[in-house]
């Protein structure tokens, strides 16, 4: 089955034709990066002018890498939620022109679910599996028994933990995106700052990440009125410890609870190279449990995870829909 993905939930424009939701023929991207760095932040109605400036050509684009032409296409699977409103509309009303041209069903795929399958690509799934949800608006544990089933064991509270790196990043004074400098300082600091670890109650797999934000702020403003020195790095060492160990405490123990075989991570933040090395760490003292990392041009936003995912739903949930 060839699988047309359409993803333009924020400010990526993707279109993507992977083959029984596992070999990628095309995942063509335009991103919109350098353009929003110059507000510092994604800006909605300049992200949903580019999808509408580059949708064709990344469809042309990504029909010619793979070497098929519209007729071969099985199935169309578009990102229809989460996302920017305005920038999930043009990708939506693409695939279903696209679809009702070519007579092709079309299934909506939710954008999350595509980032956990973008670690299909990488290894096949043994259920029960946990997926740590890393992103910049979303902050998740997953459990999956089964393709296509999904029970939210907990979630952030308050800020994602993208959305924390980015705010902290910038009050550090980073270029956007900022939480990747974050993270590329932490590896050449220590973590010299006392910083809180936010575990709420015992049982609890929810986060939250709203208080350390606040907290790496409070010292910067007292640095800055006391005309004391702040060592970015150690601080930024500091702030990606305090979210990491959490991240990867509670991961643990659900795994451990659940009895997994197998955990993925999912999201732009799964680029992290402190979560990958820390979470690599944690789970090669348990047994029998494998860990899925995506490969890092599938960490971010890419059309070639939601037509995995549209494969996966058309087969185990038959939830279809006609464009």
């Amino acid at each position: 089955m060839l699988v047309l993905g359409v993803e333009s939930s924020c400010d990526e424009t993707s279109v993507a034709i992977v083959r029984n939701g596992k070999e990628v023929l095309a995942n063509a991207i335009y991103t919109q990066i350098d353009i929003h760095k110059i507000f510092g932040g994604v800006v909605p109605e300049v992200a949903s002018r580019e999808h509408v400036k580059k949708m064709i050509y990344v469809f042309e684009q990504a029909l010619m890498d793979a070497k098929v032409t519209p007729k071969e296409i099985d199935l169309v699977a578009v990102t229809t939620t989460p996302g920017l409103i305005g920038s999930l509309l043009v990708g939506i009303n693409a695939a279903k022109a696209f679809a009702l041209a070519h007579n092709i069903p079309c299934v909506d795929v939710n954008h999350i679910d595509g980032h956990i399958y973008a670690n299909y690509i990488e290894s096949d799934f043994h259920f029960p599996l946990l997926a740590l949800v890393v992103s910049g608006g979303h902050t998740e544990l997953v459990l999956m028994k089964e393709h296509y089933q999904f029970e939210i064991l907990g979630q952030t509270l308050d800020d994602a933990v993208g959305e924390a790196y980015d705010k902290v990043g910038r009050v550090m004074g980073l270029d956007y995106p900022a939480g990747m400098y974050v993270d590329q300082l932490a590896q050449t600091g220590k973590p010299s700052y006392k910083l809180p670890f936010v575990y709420l109650d015992k049982d609890s797999y929810n986060f939250s990440f709203s208080g350390l934000k606040s907290a790496v702020l409070n010292i910067i403003n007292k640095c800055n009125m006391k005309n004391e020195p702040i060592n970015v790095a150690d601080l930024a060492a500091s702030f990606q410890s305090s979210v990491v160990t959490v991240l990867v405490d509670k991961t643990i123990k659900a795994a451990q609870t659940y009895k997994v075989k197998q955990i993925v991570v999912a999201g732009g933040v799964a680029a992290n190279q402190g979560l990958r090395k820390s979470l690599t760490d944690a789970v090669n003292k348990l047994e029998n449990v494998k860990l899925t990392f995506p490969k890092m041009k599938y960490c971010t936003d890419n059309a070639a995870m939601i037509a995995v995912a549209g494969y996966f739903k058309y087969r185990f949930e038959n939830d279809l829909k006609k464009c």
